[in-house]
């Protein structure tokens, strides 16, 4: 038996390969993209940013407004004016928040590209695909967000429609 001094043994092998190989050359032609779109991606974060500011500021002239319209609130009747003035601030927060991050990881992206065009190093383009991934894994959460609220919110529009055509809300 000790002659065979395994050769019939099965043959030792890398069955997946620890490394793609040319998985982090990229051609000319993708390179040409990203180069074109990084100023694009750069100019709409700070286009994002800029429509944040003015989401921030009327949010504060809407809390104003919460404030301003207490004195009014008795020639209105019923209606919860403050009450609505402060969702419709929370609403405009909201959504400046979320603006935010997406221009964020939007102008990260842009610069990442950026970055990687003068310095060639795969560790700028790594950071540039992950805000680009962090963008659209935000947008997807978003959106089922969204999706999720649609329901409810078509439902309380109906319930709202309802109590306002008996004349029991107002």
């Amino acid at each position: 038996m000790s002659d065979f001094n395994g050769q019939y043994n099965s043959p030792e092998t890398q069955i997946v390969p620890e490394k793609l190989q040319n998985a982090g050359n990229l051609t000319d032609t993708m390179l040409r993209y990203l180069k074109e779109a990084s100023p694009w991606l750069r100019f709409m974060g700070v286009v994002g940013f800029i429509f944040c500011g003015f989401i921030a500021l009327g949010a504060f002239f809407s809390l104003i407004g919460t404030v301003a319209t207490s004195a009014f609130a008795s020639e209105f009747g019923d209606i919860p004016i403050q009450l609505l003035t402060f969702l419709y601030t929370v609403i405009l927060l909201g959504s400046g928040v979320i603006l935010f991050f997406m221009s964020l990881f939007t102008f990260n992206f842009g610069n990442g590209i950026r970055k990687y065009q003068f310095s060639n190093s795969d560790e700028d383009l790594e950071t540039a695909f992950k805000n680009n991934k962090s963008l659209w894994k935000f947008y997807g959460i978003m959106t089922i967000i969204y999706l999720a609220l649609f329901p409810v919110m078509v439902i309380v529009m109906i319930a709202v429609g309802v109590a306002m055509a008996s004349n029991m809300l107002f």
